[in-house]
């Protein structure tokens, strides 16, 4: 690898930071604008742009954590429910700086699974922007987002595919857990 190339050295060392080293700093606004438009420049096939984000901070936090556990309550069967895990639903979103609903505009004009692509291409950008300022985060998927559609007021066309935590951290740096290259290749020359 390229020692000095810090483009490199951010996709190597970009990894997930969850909300148990958050800080209380907040992340500003110019952060957020500049993550985001780093997202907003990933590829995509004829330029359709298919990601949206609806971005949560301070109040919008607590309507999300509160809507997550509303929904975790409504929708998990009594035999599997649990006070705690509804509890956590909504701590999850509480304990970071922002939460980032990301949402996949599907557009008819590609096939689906290139508008998915584009949107995680997005993402990665997102994350990567996010690293090099020193912010952590991760990619969460529960079940629940598939209910989130009318509280994030989405068309018809468009899917909750994740919510994106962010938040200063503390925690210390390491190097993220990946198989070797080698196993995944194969040389045709």
């Amino acid at each position: 690898m390229h020692k000095s190339n810090e483009v490199l050295k951010a996709i190597q060392g970009r990894r997930a930071v969850m909300q148990n080293s958050f800080t209380q700093e907040e992340v500003s606004k110019e952060d957020i604008q500049t993550i985001l438009e780093a997202a907003n420049a990933a590829p995509t096939h004829k330029r359709t742009q298919p990601w949206r984000f609806v971005i949560f901070r301070k109040g919008g936090l607590e309507r999300l954590g509160s809507e997550l556990a509303r929904i975790y309550k409504n929708s998990t069967p009594a035999e599997k429910y649990s006070e705690m895990a509804e509890q956590n639903m909504a701590k999850k979103a509480t304990m970071s700086n922002v939460a980032i609903a990301i949402v996949v505009n599907y557009t008819g004009d590609v096939p689906e699974w290139e508008e998915l692509a584009a949107t995680s291409c997005a993402v990665e950008n997102l994350w990567l922007a996010a690293h090099s300022l020193g912010i952590g985060g991760y990619w969460s998927t529960p079940g629940l987002i598939q209910h989130l559609g009318d509280f994030l007021k989405l068309e018809d066309s468009q899917k909750c595919i994740g919510l994106f935590y962010l938040g200063h951290h503390n925690s210390e740096p390491r190097t993220p857990a990946r198989s070797p290259l080698e196993d995944k290749i194969r040389w045709e020359e």
